[in-house]
């Protein structure tokens, strides 16, 4: 080291060890000065008297309320549970890439020239052999991106409904689930399977196995008033934080959700400013009585975490949902197919409204349940079956709580004239054939079979609820059991089947004739139209010794 170098670090040395002296030298004193003055104040301190202890008359009020909020808690806290879950991770598109690539396996059987559809498309043998001696037929020129999904883990909260074991959750909670485990508020941890889901509310129910557990009783979301006491049960960031209750107020009721992917979907949520934080969706909205009116769903913030916005589905919605769930597997909710806007002071006079309530009709979906009844652009809707109408979020709720075919009294106001028109109700999105029922379960229940899935006809109505162009035909996947072989292939509703087995089909009745021709242990090639591409999957169907699909 330089001599220059060697001074200067000497320097440095010296100055460091001169600052750590005179720092502590005067922390030293700094610290005697702040002894004594201590001392000379707890000598002051010693001659007040201690502050007398609080009236219990003065705060009755507020020890009582404490009570209450605790044997609401003991009351509701065993049966929300814990979901943890084991579920496929979002599935890419899929695309054909490239020529001359080697096929993956699982398809040489389909397009190798050992399959039962040689290497090419169909054409004469001596074609084929020509083919061969060129390399290779046009089916093994083509190459495919596997179908790989990787399972990601979860975990939200539930709600025990009954005393032998029904959950209702959310959808968004269990979504893709091959594996669902429940942690109950004793700690044991129990398998579940999932009975249902509705995307369309955001709701599911699950069930484990047991008897006489602790259970909730149903409210009457109706009857929330801004200002109530709400008590909100969850496991906010997960395990950790499971048997959490924070108290709140009803801040709103009949919210719309302001990130809905959906229009069609219905609102009516509670807003609430009892903490509600990821992990909690699905759990508990009680009120004073303990009793359940609205699962916790999703929060609005700017950082994902809470920000004094949480919203629950009504109880209104959740039990009639949760009810069918657990009767039929799958929901059948009522379709008008109209768009909407809520009647507003800034709109009201230009209809010949008196008042601010009522949907205005700013769409009419052609040959729709509303077009079939006569329903026009610019009519106001104000009452349904003789009840008021207050928005469109609260027609929204009415109808898809309504069963299709059932046919509703609208009243409206067509440029200012009243007017009763019927409507018989559509259905969204029809979960139709059923495909592959392992479980004897009946023709159009979903979540069952070798298959697992359900299929529709791609009618007018479906078209347009799935945004499926005209030029697309075939059969429409309603349903799809998840962990099923359906699922495993990547298979998910809206997607739409093309073939099977090279074999075109135009209806759900094609698709079921061409499963059930399918030898038994054989698997079956599907042409699936989905998120605006074609794409080959290979299902592998379940053993079964019944006939279905």
């Amino acid at each position: 080291m330089l001599d220059s170098t060697n001074q200067l670090v000497d320097h440095v040395k010296t100055t460091r060890n001169k600052r750590l002296s005179l720092s502590a030298g005067a922390l030293l004193t700094g610290a005697l000065a702040v002894s004594l003055v201590f001392h000379e104040g707890s000598m002051h301190a010693a001659g007040v008297p201690a502050a007398s202890p609080i009236d219990d008359s003065s705060i009755a009020a507020l020890t009582a309320l404490d009570r209450a909020m605790e044997s609401v808690t003991a009351h509701v806290q065993p049966a929300v549970v814990n979901v943890q879950v084991t579920s496929h991770a979002s599935e890419e598109e899929t695309a054909q890439e490239g020529q001359q690539q080697q096929l993956p396996p699982g398809f040489a059987q389909f397009f190798g020239p050992n399959g039962p559809f040689g290497g090419g498309t169909g054409d004469d043998q001596g074609a084929q052999g020509q083919q061969d001696q060129q390399g290779q037929g046009q089916g093994q020129g083509r190459r495919f991106r596997q179908q790989q999904q990787p399972l990601e883990r979860g975990v939200g909260s539930g709600v025990i409904i009954s005393p032998d074991g029904y959950i209702v959750t959310n959808n968004h909670v269990v979504d893709g689930a091959v594996s669902v485990k429940v942690t109950l508020d004793d700690r044991r941890v129990l398998d579940a399977k999932v009975i249902g889901t509705d995307k369309l509310t955001d709701l599911a129910v699950i069930k484990i196995d047991g008897r006489n557990l602790p259970y909730l009783a149903w409210g009457d979301s109706s009857a929330l008033h801004a200002g109530q006491t709400v008590l909100a049960f969850g496991s906010p960031f997960g395990m950790y934080f499971q048997d959490t209750v924070t108290r709140g107020i009803v801040s709103a009721v009949n919210r719309q959700n302001p990130y809905s992917d959906d229009a069609r979907k219905p609102g009516g949520f509670i807003q609430t400013d009892a903490a509600i934080n990821p992990g909690n969706s699905g759990g508990a909205l009680v009120n004073g009585r303990g009793e359940l009116i609205g699962i916790n769903t999703f929060i609005i913030s700017d950082n994902g975490s809470f920000a004094g916005a949480g919203f629950a589905i009504p109880a209104q919605i959740a039990k009639n949902t949760a009810d069918e769930l657990i009767a039929h597997g799958s929901v059948h909710h009522g379709y008008l197919g109209i768009s909407m806007n809520d009647v507003t002071p800034a709109n009201a006079s230009f209809f010949n409204l008196k008042d601010a309530s009522g949907a205005i009709v700013a769409q009419v979906s052609p040959d729709s349940p509303a077009s079939r009844a006569g329903l026009k652009s610019g009519d106001v809707i104000d009452e349904l079956n003789g009840h008021k109408i207050a928005d469109g979020s609260a027609l929204q709720v009415a109808v898809s709580q309504d069963q299709p075919g059932q046919t509703i009294q609208l009243g409206i106001l067509r440029n200012g004239q009243p007017m009763q028109i019927g409507v018989k109700v559509g259905e969204y999105q029809k979960p139709g054939t059923q495909v592959a029922d392992n479980n004897g379960g009946a023709a159009g229940q979903a979540n069952t079979g070798k298959l697992g899935l359900a299929v529709d006809d791609l009618n007018q109505d479906a078209r347009q609820q799935l945004q499926v162009p005209e030029e697309v035909k075939g059969a429409a996947i309603a349903n799809v059991r998840p962990g099923s072989p359906a699922d495993d292939a990547g298979l998910q509703p809206g997607d739409v089947v093309l073939e099977v087995n090279r074999k075109p089909v135009v209806s759900a009745e094609q698709f079921a004739d061409a499963v059930h021709a399918t030898p038994a242990g054989r698997d079956i090639l599907l042409l699936v139209w989905s998120k605006g591409s074609d794409s080959y999957r290979v299902v592998h169907p379940t053993d079964s010794s019944q006939n279905g699909m």
